[in-house]
């Protein structure tokens, strides 16, 4: 049985430390994602810890930029791959003006004071607090002072270049889905509400409460497969076809068994 994600950092309590953390969107759970968490594991073996991912309930950009991107990998999604990733504990923190407004000095406190830590784990660029001042050199600062270690490690790269979010939906609104899928590590899939169906079961339109990454307008071969849950282990992907429409729906063909399902992943292959 997978562990329910904390709401919030004031939900950790002494038992769950001593933490290694990562702070980060995690949006895709994408390959520089993976390699990151491989790592976490890794230094949180070396220093006695438990590795710990701290997330956010919204994308940042709502409040920064004004708008948020479009989802590359359901929430509930996101928090079963950071499961199945070996994260041990996972904090899903409520992302508002008042969190932007934090110093990372003060973050840092928020945490310290309900259990042990140990430390972050950062790449050279990553950075965390107001004015994004938490880099890994003031971290290491405060680490000094007040106990924790600061574990820093190299981005990833693939074939010269880094893996970022941003290019993965441009791959994907661009319809080169071969590019998205070798940065995801997996299939471009999204996940949404069951909105229609038809009397044979067979045909289904999904709409999606929240913006996501879609491919263009037009139709693919795909697999359909109950939506997945941080406690649920989803059945077996069956079979599809997808048509992306105009208006940002998905109609959805495939045998009723696979359409039963109050909420749906798509998985497009081609």
């Amino acid at each position: 049985m997978m562990r329910d994600a904390l709401p919030g950092i004031e939900a950790l309590r002494p038992a769950d430390g001593p933490l290694l953390v990562a702070v980060g969107v995690f949006d895709g759970l994408h390959r520089g994602h993976l390699y990151l968490l491989r790592e976490l594991r890794r230094a949180a073996r070396r220093l006695a810890a438990r590795a710990a991912v701290l997330t956010f309930d919204h994308h940042p950009d709502e409040i920064l930029a004004g708008a948020a991107p479009p989802l590359l990998c359901d929430p509930d999604e996101r928090l079963a791959r950071l499961e199945r990733a070996g994260v041990a504990v996972t904090v899903v923190e409520h992302f508002d003006d008042a969190l932007r407004r934090t110093t990372y000095a003060a973050f840092v406190a928020s945490i310290r004071g309900r259990t042990a830590l140990a430390g972050f784990l950062m790449t050279p660029d990553a950075a965390f607090g107001h004015e994004r001042r938490g880099t890994p050199e003031t971290l290491a600062a405060l680490g000094a002072e007040t106990g924790f270690r600061v574990v820093v490690v190299p981005p990833f790269d693939l074939a010269g270049r880094q893996v970022r979010s941003t290019e993965i939906r441009s791959a994907i609104a661009a319809g080169d889905l071969a590019t998205a899928r070798a940065l995801l590590g997996r299939r471009v899939a999204v996940t949404g509400v069951v909105a229609e169906r038809d009397r044979a079961g067979r045909d289904a339109v999904v709409r999606f409460p929240l913006p996501v990454a879609l491919p263009p307008v037009g139709t693919y071969a795909a697999t359909v497969e109950a939506a997945w849950a941080p406690s649920l282990r989803p059945g077996p992907a069956r079979r599809a076809v997808a048509a992306v429409e105009a208006s940002g729906v998905v109609a959805v063909r495939a045998h009723p068994e696979a359409l039963r399902h109050d909420r749906l992943r798509v998985a497009f292959a081609r």
